[in-house]
């Protein structure tokens, strides 16, 4: 069984030696084993560290992804806690696409803009905002 070094892990995952210990602190990876006072990991680490920056580049905060991780003893299986999880994240998503599109019409409004005064304008801007 190939085991790795911290290091070896963080330049493999592509993350900082000092974030595989945090996540150990706040258990979102397990404890690795020790041998004279170093670290050494399974090579499965890094599929989970793989899977911890999926999930955060889909939104997800390191306590939902703890979550998942955490509720071994749940009753829950693991896929309905990332379903139910998924579907929270995707109504968040729904909201701030939402706000994105009236950040756009209020912005494509601002372009018509064609205001002499700056009392006019904002008068322009609230009007396309409200």
């Amino acid at each position: 069984m190939e085991e790795l070094t911290i290091s070896e892990v963080a330049r493999r995952a592509g993350v900082r030696a000092t974030t595989i210990r945090y996540y150990e602190s706040i258990s979102l990876l397990p404890a690795p084993r020790r041998a004279n006072g170093r670290r050494r990991y399974d090579i499965g680490i890094l599929d989970r560290l793989a899977f911890i920056q999926v999930a955060q580049r889909l939104g997800f905060t390191l306590s939902e992804i703890a979550l998942l991780f955490g509720q071994r003893d749940s009753e829950a299986p693991l896929a309905d806690r990332w379903q139910a999880l998924a579907r929270e994240k995707l109504a968040d998503v729904d909201r701030l696409i939402r706000h994105a599109h009236q950040v756009r019409h209020a912005l494509l409004g601002g372009l018509r803009c064609d205001c002499p005064t700056l009392d006019a304008c904002i008068n322009c801007v609230l009007k396309h905002c409200a």
